[in-house]
């Protein structure tokens, strides 16, 4: 499993979207090993030059070497003296120089991390390296690339999480990123989403994935890759064509659609529960121009603007994407209600898509804008100021549109985050799906959610150091409100300690992944709790 659920998509804030206010997302939010944080690099056996991935791409996207190759270290160390020495990157142990800010999350609710190390790999060797240690001296291992894991998961034992404490094994050093001419980018899991971003566009090159800047491609691929550009370009594990993945027996395998499939089938939306990757190849397309606009409403009209944006957003033109957010907290005034959304089309088809919207919910808008932009400007912009927020969050699979009776439920728990003492912002995001993501069949991936019209991501931010039980119950009752609609499906980036069956997370997708984790993990190295 993973233990880095990299939040993918942060929370698009009210107010302007030229603003750049923050948002945070569970676009990379992550699941024990399973989800976001498998994990990590780039790199192949040596420590990786100037940040970038090693080996050189193959016709179909994976890295050069085919098929496995044996762990350098058969035994490998026993001893945190062994391991350190047997490492290129860093291993930090409590109480050295650099211990407080490597041990933290980006959600300071995880402040009070207390693992028994942290290794900060820089090669296949040292992952290798690192499972060999654990395997030796039965230590558990918890995963770590953005550091974005909700469950708090990836910080290898922290009150409050059912994670004993730890080696970390953290990839976010795994941060190359490598353009070639083939139109490929092999990418290692712990670069951010920022700097991917802005490395591609500098290329003329994108790809489709989340908005929250410090999210490590890694998390957010593994769990599957809801993001800003998900109904043209595909869920971020769509746009994969390879993956190297070292197994807990400390195996690098260099896995495709045809060279060990069932690794790279569950490399695509499984969360990581059979290794720890450690460089991935993406698919990229030429970067398109972008429109970028939002839509804010009076809340009086918030029932039949969800009601409009549901019949919409999910089966509009493939080159839009829209997010419908209803929030409330001590941030605000008054609750608030947004659309905000990225066409990739010309700007004349936009505007008659989002005009029909607007007409469709028969309300006024209190403000709307719209600008045309560069790709890596429009991702900029989505994501905001990077910044730490204490949250609690949860997720439900929008699988069917709402009736009049659901949406006032949903607007009713939206509005009742100002009523829980402390929130400065929670309620609800709609992302929308259909599009790119439903043309890929349901076990095709390990992401089974493939003809649901949104995933939806309940939050709640509070001032750090606060008692997060209350705002947890709060995203929590609002899932459970909202359940005679949408079930217990649940997103695995958007992972809660709370859900316990893993079925909720993979559906129909449970068996597999389950047979193909237990064949690269037999012994259960990897497992996190509640995680196949």
């Amino acid at each position: 499993m993973t233990t880095d659920g990299g939040a993918e998509r942060p929370e698009l804030r009210s107010g302007r979207v030229p603003a750049r206010t923050s948002r945070r997302a569970l676009l990379g939010g992550g699941v024990g090993l399973g989800l976001a944080g498998l994990l990590a690099a780039c790199t192949g056996g040596t420590p990786k030059p100037s940040g970038s991935p090693t080996g050189s791409p193959t016709g179909n996207g994976a890295t050069a070497s085919a098929g496995p190759t044996a762990s350098p270290t058969p035994r490998g160390p026993a001893s945190w003296q062994a391991l350190a020495a047997a490492v290129s990157g860093r291993l930090l142990r409590p109480g050295s120089q650099g211990w407080d800010s490597a041990r933290v999350l980006e959600n300071p609710r995880w402040d009070d991390a207390d693992p028994r190390g942290i290794l900060r790999a820089t090669s296949d060797a040292d992952v290798q390296a690192g499972l060999a240690f654990a395997r030796n001296t039965r230590t558990p291992v918890a995963l770590r690339a953005g550091g974005h894991s909700y469950t708090g998961w990836s910080a290898g034992g922290a009150p409050g999480t059912d994670v004993p404490r730890s080696l970390v094994i953290s990839t976010q050093d795994l941060d190359g990123i490598e353009v070639h001419a083939d139109g490929t980018a092999t990418i290692g899991p712990g670069a951010r989403l920022a700097n991917v971003y802005a490395t591609l566009a500098a290329q003329g090159r994108a790809i489709g994935a989340g908005s929250c800047p410090t999210v490590g491609v890694g998390g957010l691929t593994l769990g599957g890759g809801v993001g800003v550009l998900a109904r043209s370009f595909g869920l971020t594990c769509d746009q994969l064509s390879g993956v190297r993945v070292i197994t807990p027996d400390g195996t690098a395998h260099d896995v495709s659609a045809t060279t060990e499939p069932d690794l790279f089938w569950a490399c695509r939306g499984g969360g990581g529960t059979v290794g720890v990757v450690t460089s991935m190849t993406f698919r990229t397309r030429a970067a398109p121009g972008v429109l970028l606009f939002e839509l804010a409403f009076p809340w009086s009209a918030a029932a039949v603007v969800v009601r409009a944006w549901q019949d919409w957003a999910p089966t509009a033109d493939d080159e839009l994407w829209s997010t419908l957010k209803l929030l409330n907290g001590s941030r605000h005034t008054t609750p608030s209600i947004t659309v905000t959304g990225v066409w990739t089309g010309s700007k004349t088809g936009a505007d008659a898509s989002v005009d029909g919207f607007v007409a469709a919910t028969g309300a006024r808008p209190t403000r709307h804008t719209a600008e045309q932009m560069s790709y890596g400007t429009a991702m900029s912009t989505l994501a905001g100021k990077p910044q730490r927020v204490s949250e609690a969050a949860t997720s439900s699979i929008g699988t069917t549109k709402l009736t009049d009776a659901q949406i006032d439920v949903l607007v009713q728990h939206a509005e009742a985050a100002g009523d829980v003492s402390g929130n400065l912002e929670g309620g609800v995001s709609l992302d929308a799906l259909g599009g790119a993501v439903a043309r890929v069949g349901r076990t095709d991936s390990a992401f089974p959610w493939r003809s649901a019209l949104m995933t939806v991501q309940y939050t709640a931010v509070f001032a750090d150091g606060s008692d997060p039980a209350p705002f947890d119950a709060y995203v929590r009752a609002f899932r459970e409100a909202m359940s005679p609609a949408w079930g217990s499906a649940a997103y695995a980036n958007y992972c809660d300690a709370a859900i316990t069956d893993p079925s909720d997370y993979f559906g129909v997708n449970t068996s597999r992944l389950h047979r193909i984790a237990e064949q690269a993990d037999p012994d259960g190295l990897l497992s996190q709790p509640h995680w196949v």
